[in-house]
């Protein structure tokens, strides 16, 4: 007899089946008790008659075979009867460090992040990242009906991406290294080589000295990057095309995971563009707060997100125009808006998600634009030549996809939106 899955059983209704899973509830009343089994695909009750196993124990793993009935008094509608069980991994506990079978885990973060592998067992704890797996996914296929091609860039690097100083070194043999901030020069370098649309899924790594709820040492970044762009409007209307595929998606793939937590998805989103300097002002007349120069802080995006809401109904708002001096040396300058970049933030939900636009996409520009920087060319060689050869305007984005889990999910910090997190003060598990 083939195992199948839990989410299978409605199939299979009458009929014997074998499951593989955890022992995630143990309920016993006089002479019945139920178990609950979990898999990957979900839970679903086994009812035993008569004396219940002796070694069964929680989150041990086991083979179930059973008649599958339904039942609408079950808590998925259906059961198996006349379970005979195979115990396969032992348990060697006292007590559970955590708990797993309850709908809201009692245990702090920090005790859930130390035993990871069990925290994760958690159902609710699972959906998260069957929503952030789903994301990811849908990343992918939107692109890639767009025509963009996926890459895989080099995360060990010989200097810089932005001329920061906020990068982690690695002894790469007799040399200095450094980790990745972002793949930003590989994928230009990608858009030049012919590639001409391409995106990537791939690790980011910043020496940040921050250890807040919304700040990783290590992320997961979803980038693009577009050549033959008219502007950075092109890059925002992409991103809010693709925000409405995967809400689409998400309403359509994962209702069970949003239900748990209790999230509706609008079925289509229109966003808000507004340039920096309007939206500083609104904070300023609005709500008395000023900002820093050049950008809004944590506080500002919160408060910015609330009048968002309140005035044109959208959890998202695009925020553009951000000042030479606070963007990257490849950043296109916006002629019509002197001091200016063709630059653009995302903010969901008080929270920036994503950051992107127009590049340079002229030699020598770009190399004046790096000097007037402080910084040096032939420190980006290999990235400045390949804009020798006729390099096509071009832009991008990268969104962080801890975050956009984070906010989507209504989650209180980004470890929780986490698989294994890095950050100031944890490197295990």
């Amino acid at each position: 007899m083939e195992k199948i899955f839990i989410s299978e059983l409605e199939k299979h209704v009458g009929q014997q089946v074998k499951l593989c899973g955890w022992v995630h509830k143990i309920n016993r009343l006089g002479k019945v008790t139920f178990v609950t089994l979990r898999d990957s695909s979900g839970l679903v009750q086994l009812v035993i008659e008569g004396d219940a196993i002796d070694d069964l124990k929680l989150e041990i793993s086991t083979i179930v075979e059973g008649i599958v009935f339904e039942n609408p008094k079950a808590p998925t509608g259906l059961e198996l009867h006349e379970p005979r069980f195979t115990l396969l991994g032992k348990t060697y506990y006292e007590m559970l460090p955590i708990e797993v079978n309850g709908y809201k885990n009692k245990s702090s973060l920090e005790v859930q992040l130390d035993n990871r592998s069990l925290s994760l067992r958690s159902p609710k704890t699972r959906a998260v990242f069957k929503v952030q797996e789903e994301i990811a996914s849908c990343f992918r296929t939107f692109l890639k009906s767009r025509m963009f091609s996926e890459i895989h860039t080099p995360k060990i690097i010989s200097s810089s991406t932005e001329g920061g100083s906020e990068m982690f070194t690695v002894h790469y043999f007799d040399k200095r290294a450094f980790l990745a901030q972002s793949p930003q020069f590989y994928k230009q370098m990608m858009v030049g080589a012919g590639f001409e649309r391409v995106f990537e899924i791939g690790h980011a790594y910043r020496a940040e000295l921050h250890n807040t709820w919304r700040h990783l040492n290590e992320y997961v970044s979803l980038d693009v990057e577009m050549g033959f762009i008219a502007d950075e409007f092109e890059l925002i209307q992409l991103e809010e095309d693709f925000i409405n595929y995967l809400f689409a998606a998400l309403n359509k793939k994962c209702s069970k995971e949003l239900e748990l937590f209790q999230v509706t998805l609008p079925s289509k989103v229109s966003i808000p563009r507004i340039p920096l300097k309007e939206a500083q002002e609104i904070l300023l007349e609005v709500y008395d707060k000023s900002s820093p120069v050049g950008n809004i802080d944590a506080e500002g995006e919160i408060l910015l997100s609330k009048y968002v809401k309140e005035k044109y109904a959208s959890d998202f708002v695009f925020l553009t125009k951000y000042p030479i001096s606070k963007r990257p040396m490849y950043t296109m300058p916006d002629p019509d808006y002197p001091g200016m970049t063709k630059s653009f933030d995302l903010i969901y939900k008080g929270l920036e998600i994503t950051t992107g636009g127009q590049r340079i996409h002229d030699y020598e520009e770009l190399k004046a634009n790096i000097i007037k920087f402080g910084l040096k060319p032939e420190d980006f060689g290999f990235y400045l030549d390949s804009f020798k050869y006729g390099m096509p305007p071009h832009g991008g984005f990268a969104i962080g996809l801890e975050r956009i889990t984070m906010k989507l999910l209504g989650l209180q910090n980004i470890r929780e939106a986490t698989l294994l997190p890095r950050d100031m003060k944890r490197l295990e598990p």
